[in-house]
């Protein structure tokens, strides 16, 4: 489902003009709204750091000048959608564009760390998006649950779940779950 292309430069619009809000996390744009995340807990941030940490060991091999970063924007103007990834791989040199956000045919790996407030966001809404928007892999890791998903293939057809302690295989990356913490 995209949203109107006026529709949406104007939720663009709004969302570069808000203030900063104490607590107040990431601006996403979804299903012709603009949405609030609050700001992650310390242990999602941890989740984030040691996944980067791996990916990073690993990039040089397989993605020479590719990085694995969080921060950055992913936008997809024709469907509408804004989000920010808590991790993405791409091109470093992607950084240096004058562009606002990335785009989804320069990540190749998507990571998302639930968060306690809103699952759902990252199992079922960003599921659709980042299948439509053609990303090649997105890493679910749940803190909540101690569990997570690998989406893979075209259409995340290939869908394999692990427990922390598992060592994974995202892609070309092997990843090992044992480092990272639940929320309890």
């Amino acid at each position: 489902m995209s949203t109107d292309p006026a529709v949406y430069a104007r939720l663009r619009e709004i969302a570069d003009q808000l203030p900063q809000v104490p607590g107040a996390g990431k601006v996403e744009i979804a299903d012709g709204k603009i949405l609030m995340m609050l700001s992650p807990v310390l242990r999602h941030e941890l989740a984030v750091a040691r996944t980067a940490e791996q990916l990073n060991a690993q990039l040089p091999q397989t993605h020479p000048g590719y990085i694995a970063h969080g921060g950055a924007d992913l936008e997809d103007a024709g469907l509408g959608r804004l989000r920010n990834p808590d991790l993405m791989v791409f091109a470093e040199a992607s950084l240096e564009g004058e562009e606002p956000a990335l785009l989804p045919h320069e990540v190749v790996l998507v990571v998302e760390i639930v968060s306690k407030s809103d699952p759902e966001n990252d199992y079922r809404d960003k599921v659709r998006d980042y299948t439509a928007m053609g990303i090649p892999l997105y890493l679910i890791i749940d803190p909540r649950t101690g569990t997570g998903i690998v989406h893979s293939e075209p259409g995340y057809a290939s869908r394999e779940t692990f427990v922390f302690g598992d060592t994974i295989t995202v892609g070309p990356w092997t990843l090992d779950t044992g480092v990272l913490r639940t929320y309890a």
